[in-house]
């Protein structure tokens, strides 16, 4: 991890653009820039929570335990998204892990300074909670997903929701690079039985894959899949 200049557009960075104009400038004042290389680790599931994170740029995937050394991935977060308001609770322990799966830069304040925002900023509040909520939907659905679906519609969801979050590069893939074992570890499955399953589609010209680049070819096939339960 290393500190920036503090540069960053206010009108992505979700505090600054949610709070009273007043604060805006203590935001500004109060938060720091940093930088995280690929593979770092922002913050640690059961760590005390030391502040709120702010993405400005990057991907990070957030994650948790599950079962015995596997890791799940939760989502990933993206430019303009929130990490670390888990932690907010009675205990103020990071509930998930937070890693950089390419560079990161994100806009860090104090756990104590970003309360204060929260309580003077109402706009703030409410559109922390309106986050909150939309996000444990998603965690719901995935939760349901995990014990409904089989794995090919896992795999399916996953990559239609890959495609809805990042959007397609020039070159009509998702627009975004994950390994395997990411992809595998958000759908809730193991490396192999992605790999396998990856190999079907591959086989019934669903999706075409090129390295890392995932091209889905029949977005309606996969969308009917991902709904049999």
């Amino acid at each position: 991890m290393s500190a920036l200049k503090n540069s960053c557009d206010l009108s992505l960075c979700f505090l600054c653009r949610n709070s009273l104009p007043g604060w805006q400038a203590l935001a500004v004042a109060n938060r720091k820039n940093l930088r995280f290389k690929k593979g770092a680790v922002i913050f640690d599931e059961g760590e005390d929570i030391k502040g709120m994170y702010f993405v400005y740029s990057g991907i990070v995937k957030v994650q948790r335990k599950w079962g015995n050394q596997k890791q799940l991935i939760l989502r990933f977060a993206k430019p303009g998204d929130i990490l670390g308001y888990r932690g907010l609770r009675e205990e103020k322990k990071y509930t998930i892990s937070a890693i950089a799966i390419e560079p990161v830069t994100v806009c860090y304040v104090d756990l104590n300074f970003f309360e204060s925002m929260l309580l003077i900023n109402h706009q703030l509040t409410y559109h922390l909670m309106q986050y909150y909520t939309n996000e444990l939907q998603d965690a719901e659905k995935k939760m349901s997903n995990l014990v409904h679906l089989n794995v090919k519609a896992r795999v399916a969801e996953t990559l239609l929701t890959l495609i809805n979050q990042f959007g397609k590069s020039k070159e009509g893939n998702i627009n975004v690079h994950l390994s395997r074992q990411d992809i595998a570890a958000y759908t809730g499955t193991t490396y192999e039985t992605l790999f396998r399953t990856m190999q079907e589609f591959i086989r019934a010209k669903l999706i075409r894959v090129s390295g890392k680049k995932i091209f889905l070819l029949k977005e309606i096939k996969l969308a009917e899949m991902a709904a049999k339960n």
